[in-house]
């Protein structure tokens, strides 16, 4: 597996199966789209004893693909708990706190879902079949159905076919004065082709994911307690963090690893401003090899030099730029679509947060067309 994706396919079982509590956990996991319909997440946690759910067995043996798939399993679980009601709840169980802060701190990532985990670390392959819209399935659910697998499913496929730009961008990253004109045109080209198929898998997302759905069943599950008006005390993590409430981003595609990583190869830069300094901090909620990575390009890349030094190179950098622009535009698009417009609509069930910022607690609207019109200002 190459790119952002796992190297070796998500599990969708533990390996290690000793243990009670990760059967518990399994179980209640697997289970979780009957329990938030008939409203029993709080009690079935309620019931749990203390350490019902433990991952120590885990922690012991330092089963990364297992702690894995604990840090879905755990992070659904605790989203379901905390949104799965009609007001959202500010303490978080210490059965479900504790293991989840333990593993979160081995993974190197705040305890919260975040993109990794609803989508990198959260997929299998229907068949043995290429990767494709058609051919994957996710582990775990909120609701489940169509509408939430299929807008979790395009983000999987993206990173998939996005998996020869992030190939491409390192080798770009790397080229210098010496490099010839051809290695960069090929790396150029790479990124170009792979953004191609990248915006032609998103373009899909209308097709199975309607966006009354995505808004009113889908999107509350997936908040943070930072800059949300709905937890402005915080999250509580009982008897963790010394009983001080936590605020934390809510799962956002501005997790994803792709988009910054072509920045930085390309050497696209975005003014310094609050939306750059939540860019910024979104890094912090990836896996921390991929942080390191994105800092990487950044800090190699010597692409504006090369092409401002050639003309036989500007095309091939345009064209990379007009397809990163175009998947931004794409991105801004949908936004008004599943977001703003589905606002003005009232639901009984499922809480569509705020409508003017997004699940990570950014002013979504003015971020997307910030950075679109950003990256097109490169074009040479």
């Amino acid at each position: 597996m190459k790119g952002f994706l796992p190297k070796q396919f998500p599990l969708k079982e533990y390996s290690s199966h000793s243990s009670s509590s990760l059967t518990k956990l399994h179980e209640i996991a697997s289970n979780l789209p009957k329990l938030l319909l008939t409203a029993r997440v709080p009690r079935t946690i309620g019931l749990l004893k203390k350490d019902e759910l433990s991952v120590e067995e885990l922690l012991e043996k330092k089963l990364d693909r297992d702690l894995r798939l604990a840090m879905v399993q755990l992070s659904f679980i605790a989203h379901a708990f905390i949104w799965g009601g009609s007001k959202p709840k500010e303490i978080l169980p210490e059965v479900v706190a504790e293991p989840w802060v333990q593993v979160a701190k081995f993974l190197g990532r705040p305890p919260v879902l975040s993109y990794a985990s609803y989508c990198l670390d959260n997929w299998f392959l229907i068949a043995e079949e290429p990767v494709s819209l058609e051919n994957v399935g996710l582990i775990t659910n909120f609701l489940g159905g169509l509408d939430e697998d299929w807008f979790v499913t395009v983000h999987v496929c993206i990173e998939h076919a996005a998996s020869e730009a992030i190939q491409a961008a390192e080798v770009l990253s790397k080229c210098n004065s010496d490099s010839s004109e051809i290695e960069i045109n090929d790396a150029l080209n790479s990124i170009q082709r792979s953004l191609i198929e990248v915006n032609q898998i998103f373009s899909r997302m209308t097709e199975r994911c309607d966006p009354y759905v995505y808004y009113h069943r889908v999107r509350p599950f997936i908040f943070g307690s930072k800059d949300n008006p709905d937890l402005k005390n915080g999250l509580v993590y009982e008897n963790q963090f010394g009983g001080k409430a936590q605020f934390f981003r809510g799962e956002t595609g501005a997790q994803s690893s792709i988009v910054p990583s072509l920045d930085g190869a390309l050497g696209v830069h975005h003014s310094k401003d609050t939306l750059r300094h939540y860019l910024n901090e979104m890094r912090d909620y990836m896996p921390p090899e991929h942080k390191k990575y994105i800092e990487k390009l950044e800090s190699s890349s010597q692409i504006i030099e090369l092409v401002n030094q050639s003309s036989a190179l500007k095309s091939s950098y345009n064209d990379c730029l007009d397809q990163l622009a175009n998947f931004r535009s794409l991105h801004l698009k949908y936004a008004g679509m599943y977001i703003h417009k589905q606002s003005q609509q009232k639901n009984s069930f499922g809480r569509g947060g705020s409508t003017i910022t997004g699940t990570g607690g950014t002013p979504f609207m003015s971020y997307l067309k910030k950075h679109h019109d950003e990256t097109r200002e490169h074009k040479k």
